[in-house]
């Protein structure tokens, strides 16, 4: 039985130490902290990263505690709609459930570690899934590869109560973006993003929601509704930091997987979706190949792809956060949206 140390134990490394072949890996996790974070965001779930849950075994348990994404509504500032787009085949999950149930899945042969991470440990291959600042990465790619801040602020939350009726979707202001989406059990998932100096470390979420709150006074009333309800205790802010391009996956017997490969902007709503898809390729690779072709096959199959997404998270993040460009971006949407439901019209 081989040794292996995945170093992280959020979304990428439990689904990662669930799918490994306990018979011919010895997996210890190594994570910072024994509880979970006690803020609670929600996930949106692609189709492909449904298949990986499946895989795990735990996507009839994430069904059951979903909800249903339905669609998304792009609005301006304001609120009036752009365009909507319907994404049928995506649900939404608390990241707290998530984590719950890929812990869950986990055999009980893995060994825990817990505590910060200085060093890689050893012996045998170490899998990075620690995210965007990454031991594993900084360690073996060197300085770098070390994460990149951006300019903005990003704050997540979840309120009781649903949607607001005619206020959901994702505004796009000048230089701001506000998100309003269903959450499980009939809650409300909000988030915003915007340029801001606060940071990069040791926020105050009562100042970052309130910066929040009179950025976006009186542009919507949908936006209003939901800042009137969010409270510090269950608000997350942070700056966005993002990952450099490594030019590959893989040194030596180092691999990396999640944010720690291909930190993005959030804007696709991607992140957690790549991150269970690498973890569950890469151990489906070291279940049945030697390690060093198992490896290479990994890098050969996640890093264009990854990359590719990384690279388009970026792009959108600039038009959804467009400042000068702002009128020109809202009136080429809003000409796409009628040419669509012109479309739709001639459908039905």
């Amino acid at each position: 039985m081989d040794a292996l140390s995945v170093v992280g134990g959020g979304i990428a490394g439990l689904a990662l130490a669930a799918h490994l072949d306990p018979r011919r890996f010895q997996v210890t996790v190594h994570e910072r902290r024994e509880e979970p974070p006690s803020v609670e965001t929600s996930l949106a779930m692609w189709p492909e990263a449904q298949g990986a849950l499946q895989k795990v075994g735990v996507l009839p348990a994430i069904r059951a505690a979903a909800s249903d994404f339905g669609g998304m509504a792009l609005r301006d500032g304001s609120g009036n709609v752009l365009l909507r787009a319907g994404a049928p085949d995506v649900i939404g999950v608390s990241r707290a459930d998530l984590l719950r149930l890929l812990d869950a899945a986990v055999p009980a042969s893995v060994l825990r570690a817990y505590g910060p991470v200085t060093s890689l440990p050893g012996p045998g291959p170490v899998v990075g899934a620690d995210g965007v600042h990454s031991i594993v990465r900084r360690s073996v790619w060197g300085e770098r590869a070390k994460a990149r801040l951006s300019p903005y602020l990003a704050l997540r939350g979840i309120i009781d109560g649903p949607v607001p009726p005619g206020g959901g979707g994702e505004y796009w202001g000048r230089g701001q973006l506000f998100g309003v989406t269903p959450a499980s059990r009939g809650r409300t998932y909000w988030y915003a993003s915007y340029r801001s100096g606060l940071g990069p470390g040791g926020i105050d979420v009562g100042e970052a929601l309130a910066l929040t709150r009179a950025r976006f006074a009186g542009r919507a009333d949908g936006i209003d509704r939901v800042l009137a309800a969010a409270t510090p205790g269950e608000t997350l802010a942070q700056r966005v930091w993002t990952v450099p391009y490594p030019g590959s996956y893989r040194r030596g017997n180092a691999v990396l997987v999640g944010d720690a490969a291909h930190g993005m902007m959030p804007n696709l709503g991607r992140g957690a979706c790549e991150a269970l898809i690498d973890a569950v390729t890469l151990a489906e690779l070291l279940n049945t190949r030697p390690l060093p072709e198992a490896l290479q096959a990994y890098n050969r199959r996640r890093l264009l792809r990854s990359q590719a997404l990384r690279v388009a998270s970026t792009a959108m993040a600039r038009l959804a956060l467009a400042e000068s460009a702002q009128p020109l971006r809202d009136g080429m949407l809003r000409l796409a949206g009628r040419r669509r439901g012109g479309a739709a019209a001639v459908g039905r």
